[in-house]
C-alpha cells in the first residue's frame, strides 16, 4: 500500500532532493542519497509472494535506485519503483513515493 501523500507535498520532496542536481543522473543519485538517509530499514514486504526484509537502498548501474531485499541467505536488488509497500509503510516511505513521481 503506497502512502497517501498529496501531489504538492511530493513535488516539494522532489525539489528538495534535486535542488543541486543538474541532470537526470545526478537527480537519481540525489534520490538514492535521500532514501539512504531517510528510509527506515529494515522493514518487511512481499516480493513475488515471498516475504523479504528490505535492508537498504543502493544506486545500482543498470537497475537504478534499488532496494536491497533479503530472504534467508538470499539477496536480491529490486528496483525502488517496483517495490511493493507493506500495509504499514516505514518512516521515510514518502521519499519512495516522491521518487516514483519523479521517475514517472
Amino acid at each position: 500500500m503506497a502512502p497517501d501523500i498529496p501531489d504538492d507535498r511530493l513535488d516539494e520532496l522532489i525539489a528538495e532532493a534535486t535542488l543541486y542536481a543538474y541532470d537526470e543522473e545526478e537527480q537519481r543519485a540525489a534520490f538514492a542519497a535521500v532514501l539512504q538517509d531517510n528510509l527506515q530499514v529494515p522493514f518487511e514486504t512481499t516480493v513475488l509472494g515471498v516475504r523479504v526484509s528490505v535492508t537498504g537502498v543502493t544506486d545500482s548501474p543498470g537497475t537504478g535506485i534499488a532496494a536491497i531485499c533479503r530472504h534467508g541467505r538470499h539477496r536480491q536488488l529490486v528496483g525502488i519503483l517496483d517495490l511493493p509497500m507493506p500495509e504499514s509503510p516505514p518512516a521515510g516511505a514518502d521519499w519512495i513515493a516522491a521518487s516514483r513521481r519523479w521517475g514517472g
